[in-house]
């Protein structure tokens, strides 16, 4: 809204306003937009969550020293959407169907998140929404990005096929076109793509939930990932960027790195309060929404794969418990002393602090290593 103010209305009558026609310009703005919201209205925020008794409660088969944190304000996540919708919607081109597309699902996932959230808090336990539902409703909200998507396509702003790694010539359609010609059976055709996206967006949601374990861990990683994406939707979306680099040219996503912007100034105000002794938790609000933005951030880029490395830490957390329940179901022993990850290293007596620089060590090596590869083809 603020952009359409300053360039198309008062920048005919002030000319430096034209700054705000640039990109880089409107990203970095909306980056300090959000870590303003976010300074400013966490301490309020924490007092409201306070006096409306919204407190975290700790699981006791958790590390013993976790229940020193019982009582601490959650629900903070409302904050870190909110600091990320309002400065993609003041700085932004609202015409743009991919910040609006990320903005949405930002959105969608926040709300899975509070809705499990509220229940913990009114329950006074530490059970939400079950497994079942919370991963049905995200499929939902997959199904509907897919088919904003889809819409997207036929209008040739977006592509189903698939950017791999390393091999700059393979690019394989997750839309069967063969199957599209058959009369009765051509929505099948989409089912490779819609599940793909499911397993890249709900994956990642869930991945950064688990994350969600120390102070500040998920954030200072989401802050990471984040910049990485920034870099990695401007690039996309700038021509000359995008062909030396030899990845797909989406002009359209341009604004999309407003949103990352949003994203990233956000998890810095965000830190600020939840670094160790977190004064705030995110809750399941914040961690699914942002696994959600940031999965679907890079499925409209086209770096689904490459995700796996810009959340390296995400991924990790994520593998840690499916390889930990996989093993104790099939041999009924445990490869790790705890999972996630993190829960491992505390109880081989590794302080909080330490593992958490740690991994926010690993989660920058990791968007290093992402970026590498875009001339690695």
């Amino acid at each position: 809204m603020l952009y359409y103010l300053f360039y198309y209305v008062l920048h005919p009558y002030f000319s430096p306003l034209n700054v705000f026609r640039y990109i880089t310009v409107r990203t970095a703005v909306a980056s300090i937009t959000a870590l303003v919201i976010s300074l400013l209205l966490e301490p309020w925020v924490v007092r409201r969550l306070s006096e409306l008794q919204v407190k975290q409660f700790i699981r006791t088969e958790g590390p013993e020293r976790h229940q020193a944190k019982a009582g601490t304000p959650t629900m903070g996540g409302v904050l870190i959407v909110a600091a990320i919708a309002i400065p993609t919607l003041l700085w932004a081109d609202l015409r743009n169907p991919y910040a609006m597309l990320a903005l949405g699902a930002t959105i969608a996932f926040g709300a899975i998140g509070f809705v499990d959230d509220y229940n913990k808090v009114v329950r006074r336990r530490n059970l939400g929404l079950t497994a079942k539902s919370k991963f049905t409703f995200q499929v939902l909200t997959c199904i509907a990005i897919g088919a904003i998507l889809l819409h997207l396509q036929q209008r040739g702003a977006y592509s189903t096929e698939l950017s791999v790694p390393f091999f700059k010539r393979l690019h394989p359609d997750l839309v069967v076109q063969s199957v599209l010609t058959h009369r009765f059976i051509w929505p099948l055709a989409f089912v490779p793509f819609v599940g793909f996206l499911i397993l890249v967006i709900v994956g990642c949601s869930n991945a950064v939930n688990l994350t969600d374990g120390l102070d500040g861990l998920a954030i200072g990683c989401t802050l990471v990932s984040a910049a990485a994406l920034t870099v990695l939707t401007y690039i996309s979306s700038h021509a000359r960027f995008s062909a030396y680099l030899e990845i797909q040219h989406i002009p359209d996503a341009g604004e999309l790195t407003i949103f990352c912007g949003s994203l990233m100034g956000a998890s810095l105000g965000f830190l600020w309060y939840n670094t160790h002794p977190a004064e705030l938790f995110m809750g399941d609000v914040g961690s699914l929404a942002i696994g959600g933005a940031l999965g679907t951030v890079a499925v409209i880029i086209k770096q689904e794969i490459l995700l796996l490395s810009v959340g390296g830490i995400f991924v990790l957390e994520a593998l840690s418990v499916i390889l930990q329940v996989g093993s104790f179901k099939l041999t009924g022993k445990r490869i790790f002393r705890m999972a996630p990850l993190h829960h491992h290293f505390e109880l081989m007596g590794w302080s909080e602090s330490k593992i958490i620089v740690r991994f926010w060590i690993l989660a920058l090596v990791f968007a290093l290593f992402s970026l590498t590869t875009l001339k690695l083809r």
